[in-house]
């Protein structure tokens, strides 16, 4: 066996950390509670956990991939670097403004979120460039010396540049970036033309700032998980997926952290885009529940969507508008906050909430005795009979069903009037109808029906819950992979090496100069290919390219996928069709006569997909036999069900179980409802399809 052949992927969770280890075709995994304190603390033991289990020496492992959620908890708990912005005089408080968006119009009392930064930690000097990326007022350097006297004077730890228009031209932002490093050359420096070079001061000055609110808890965490995987003998190189879909090195990685923000999230969006590809499916939602957040995206022709600006953090009800926005590539998804570990309380008229706040890994739910008190929806799942206690992660974590029972009676059975049970069943159809409405308005927004999709549900709460999820959406297939529990960790053994370049040029379509598109993409293509090859200085790379357009006088653009040849040909007339072509597909009709603009242009540089073989057809179907009997809590019946109880590795393809009945692995649970039958196929995925005449 040779270490090329060895790769480690690992997700570290609000809850879990995900460690999967490929050798030679064949998987090992586990999932170890995340050690908050030193996050590196868990990979190390997962990783001893599963080479152990391989028969392999840690120094044998030739890759690791690497996803976490600790950028994206390091901005929603507000603990990162002591930052400061420079910015140009007159544009201070372009974060605090925000835009005239209100994310709830008839709120008398809206409390928009407060900046990362505070006013005092914005600075501002004398420059202005126009939105053509002429100079009209030069830099002022006295007036910079100032700034860097008063940012050293004060401490910082980290500084982010973002001036007006600079993603035009990015020469005042590298001048100050020159100035820092020479006087103050420990400080940490992100600059927004780096950053994220697009239009939009509001949008590409958060993320600048967030950029290096992050910066040296990112670079320091990755310093620590360097020089502890060497100390275990493990000299492989490391890199990061990033919310992209892609995979970058450390090294760019510990410069633009705030791209790692959704990279456990988008780790899952692969690993279901490749059992999409697998079974042929051209419309798919998946379903990502862990310990801490729910995840659903839409997959289209085997490829996630994606978009150039999220939001961190909403702080009213997960409604847009009400977060951080970060204007990077990535993975389109709705995350809410559901998860095994959320919390349920009551509201002020006595209805139940459950999220966004999690028991985390540190003290978790109730039912693990580690001082937990609320009730988590993984205390629910227990009650509810959907969790075995004795062999909850592979037997690791005892749960225990008395201190959930307590939980539940003393925070909202009391309450209500309802034994431990029945405030069970509450807390997960709450949590369940909150998951199925953020499916529908993730949809909505995307001009899709779900009924005309399937599911694919991992992460280590996903398959408790998918069945139920299905029959509140109308989904009649759901797919379970292999490896469900860790799916995003394989995701990220999945993903290519990728970056993608963009940069904001406004161009309306009747002024369209294809010398100057030409030479753009160009740029971009070398840029992003660049950074693709600090990963893999030999692999093929292609080149994907989108530009985003819009009828003059819209606020948004929509993004426009070209091939290579419609790209470098740079004809208007291509370009009209394309954006033409797409407009009617999400929105009905065209709009006649009006001037097309472009805003942005971006060039993705990809190492190629590894291929994937097709399924195999099932040949023969028989009734598999359960080992045991389970009784569960169905909650479309409203009563206890009784059935089999599986284990998955027992079963082979083809067989089939009728539900009610549950599907046991280490790393999660298969709940089977009374509406729908399961078999397993060829590759080892359980389909679950509605039973005749009984959808709900």
């Amino acid at each position: 066996m040779t270490s090329a052949s060895v790769r480690l992927g690992v997700d570290i969770g609000g809850t879990f950390t995900d460690v999967v280890l490929e050798a030679d075709g064949t998987q090992v995994s586990t999932k170890v509670l995340t050690t908050h304190a030193a996050p590196e603390q868990a990979i190390i033991a997962g990783m001893h956990e599963v080479c152990d289990r391989a028969g392999i020496a840690p120094g044998d492992i030739g890759q690791i991939i690497h996803g976490t959620t600790l950028a994206t908890n390091a901005l929603i708990e507000r603990r990162g670097a002591k930052t400061a912005l420079i910015t140009t005089q007159g544009f201070r408080d372009v974060i605090e403004m925000r835009t005239e968006s209100r994310f709830e119009q008839y709120d008398l009392n809206l409390t928009l979120p407060e900046p990362l930064l505070p006013r005092q930690m914005r600075f501002t000097v004398p420059e202005r460039v126009n939105a053509k990326g002429e100079v009209m007022i030069p830099l002022n350097m006295d007036a910079v010396e100032d700034v860097i006297d008063r940012i050293a004077e004060a401490g910082f730890e980290s500084v982010a540049i973002g001036l007006i228009h600079s993603y035009l031209n990015p020469r005042h932002e590298r001048d100050i970036r020159a100035a820092l490093a020479a006087r103050l050359p420990d400080v940490a420096v992100s600059i927004s033309s780096e950053v994220s070079p697009q239009m939009r001061e509001y949008e590409r000055f958060n993320t600048v700032v967030a950029n290096a609110y992050i910066k040296p808890l990112m670079s320091s965490y990755l310093g620590r998980l360097e020089d502890r995987l060497a100390g275990e003998g493990v000299g492989c190189r490391i890199f990061l997926m990033h919310s992209g879909g892609g995979i970058i090195s450390i090294r760019n990685a510990a410069d633009f952290p705030v791209r790692l923000v959704e990279s456990g999230p988008a780790g899952g969006a692969v690993f279901a885009a490749h059992i999409a590809a697998r079974h042929g499916l051209n419309n798919v939602v998946s379903f990502d529940m862990g310990g801490t957040t729910a995840k659903i995206c839409l997959i289209k022709s085997q490829t996630p969507r994606t978009s150039r600006v999220f939001e961190v953090a909403r702080t009213y009800r997960f409604k847009k508008g009400s977060g951080m926005p970060i204007s990077i590539p990535v993975i389109d998804m709705v995350e809410i906050g559901a998860g095994g570990g959320s919390l349920a309380r009551l509201d002020t008229m006595n209805q139940i909430r459950v999220g966004p706040e999690s028991a985390g890994s540190e003290p978790g739910p109730a039912c693990y005795g580690r001082g937990g008190a609320g009730p988590a929806v993984t205390d629910a799942d227990l009650i509810l009979g959907r969790l075995d206690p004795a062999a909850f992660a592979g037997g690791t974590i005892p749960l225990d069903p008395e201190a959930a029972r307590g939980a539940l009676r003393l925070h909202l059975g009391d309450a209500l009037d309802m034994d431990a049970t029945q405030a069970a069943f509450g807390l997960s159809e709450v949590v369940d109808e909150n998951m199925a409405n953020a499916a529908r308005m993730h949809s909505v927004e995307n001009g899709e029906d779900l009924s005309e999709f399937t599911m694919i549900a991992f992460g280590g709460a996903a398959p408790l819950h998918a069945g139920r999820l299905c029959e509140k959406l109308g989904i009649d297939r759901l797919l379970v992979p292999p490896g469900a529990g860790v799916g995003s960790a394989i995701g990220f053994l999945r993903a290519p090496f990728s970056f993608e370049a963009n940069r904001s040029v406004f161009m309306k379509l009747s002024e369209f100069d294809e010398g100057t598109v030409r030479k753009l993409l160009a740029e971009l293509r070398a840029e992003a290919t660049a950074f693709v090859r600090t990963c893999d200085a030999d692999a093929e790379i292609l080149a994907e390219y989108k530009v985003y357009m819009r009828y003059a006088g819209q606020g948004w653009e929509i993004p426009v996928v070209l091939d290579e040849a419609q790209a470098m040909a740079a004809d208007a007339a291509t370009f009209k069709a394309r954006f033409t072509e797409d407009y009617v597909r999400l929105f009905g009709r065209e709009v006649a006569g009006m001037e097309i603009e472009i805003t942005v242009w971006a060039v993705n540089a990809t190492t190629p997909r590894a291929s994937v073989a097709a399924l195999a057809p099932l040949t023969q179907r028989s009734f598999a036999t359960g080992d045991a009997t389970c009784a569960f809590f169905d909650p479309a019946v409203g009563a206890q069900v009784t059935g089999p109880r599986h284990t998955r590795a027992a079963l082979s393809p083809g067989d089939t179980i009728d539900g009610p009945a549950i599907i046991t692995e280490d790393e999660t649970t298969i709940i089977l409802p009374d509406s729908r039958v399961a078999v397993c196929l060829a590759d080892g995925c359980i389909e679950i399809t509605t039973k005749e005449g009984a959808r709900a």
